[in-house]
């Protein structure tokens, strides 16, 4: 499939399951947070934090057509120490010891475990726009990151949800104005993709989506940063389960590196300044 249409089934996908958990959570007291209840400064910032989402998703994607994957990975994989940055510069926050140097681990780890995945009789595809939207992907994600504190006090379930069901919008649009609706209706003509879609848009979009947001708000940005770069460690041990691939000496030791960087950052300070995680509280209806 194409990227456009990929991105659009799989936001749809996982904004169906997110619609479903916010139903959930209303059946059990949780009210819902309506746009005209939110101030200027929320709804800029999760617009802020949908625009980011769909350029980083979109610009990754469009990477993995254009550059080897494994150097997509490695430039969309600076955006931890990016994060880092914005919270010494920006928030005026110095992350702990500790966290810098699990920070540095996790980066070894991770570049050790992608650059194991190269094939050397396949060669490198390298081109220079592919490198550039791996690190825009970088940029945006960042930008999704450090934005959340803006819509902190919406629940978690639904700020995620919203932020999916404005992709889908966007990409539609998107789509429409580019002369690439077909490329969404690909799945009718192709039924054999849809469990792939599904499997995306469940577990590659609604959930991650929903416990990254969680992540954020309970440890950090920087902490869910480092400690999100065990994806790239969890994509090789599943595919040498499911796809009988081997794990090299140079992947084993990267994720020994990143699974000790999160056992450092157990150990560093809980950090200062966290986002608030209590919702926005609304009038009883009736």
């Amino acid at each position: 499939m194409t990227p456009i249409g990929f991105a659009t089934w799989r936001a749809l996908f996982g904004a169906i399951l997110l619609a479903v958990v916010v139903a959930a959570m209303r059946r059990r007291g949780r009210p819902i947070i309506k746009p005209r209840q939110l101030p200027r400064r929320v709804v800029g910032a999760l617009a802020i934090a949908a625009a980011s989402g769909i350029v980083l998703n979109l610009a990754i994607f469009i990477a993995f057509g254009r550059i080897t994957v494994a150097l997509a990975l490695l430039g969309f994989y600076t955006y931890p120490a990016l994060v880092a940055v914005v919270a010494i510069v920006i928030e005026r926050r110095r992350p702990d010891r500790l966290e810098l140097v699990a920070l540095g681990l996790a980066l070894v780890g991770m570049t050790f475990v992608v650059l194991g995945q190269l094939d050397p009789s396949a060669g490198l595809v390298v081109d220079a726009l592919g490198l550039g939207l791996a690190l825009l992907a970088s940029i945006a994600q960042t930008v999704y990151i450090t934005s959340s504190r803006g819509y902190a006090a919406i629940p978690t379930e639904q700020a995620a949800t919203i932020l999916l069901w404005v992709a889908v919008l966007a990409y539609v649009l998107i789509a429409a104005a580019t002369g690439s609706l077909a490329a969404i209706g690909e799945p009718f003509r192709n039924a054999a993709v849809w469990p792939y879609l599904v499997f995306a848009g469940v577990l590659g979009a609604g959930l991650p989506s929903m416990l990254f947001l969680a992540a954020i708000r309970l440890i950090g940005p920087v902490r869910t940063g480092i400690l999100a770069m065990l994806e790239p460690v969890t994509g090789t041990v599943l595919a040498a389960l499911i796809l009988g691939e081997t794990i090299g000496p140079i992947q084993l030791l990267g994720g020994i590196l990143v699974i000790v960087a999160g056992v450092l950052l157990q150990r560093a300070p809980t950090p200062a300044g966290a986002p608030p995680t209590h919702p926005i509280q609304v009038p009883a209806p009736g």
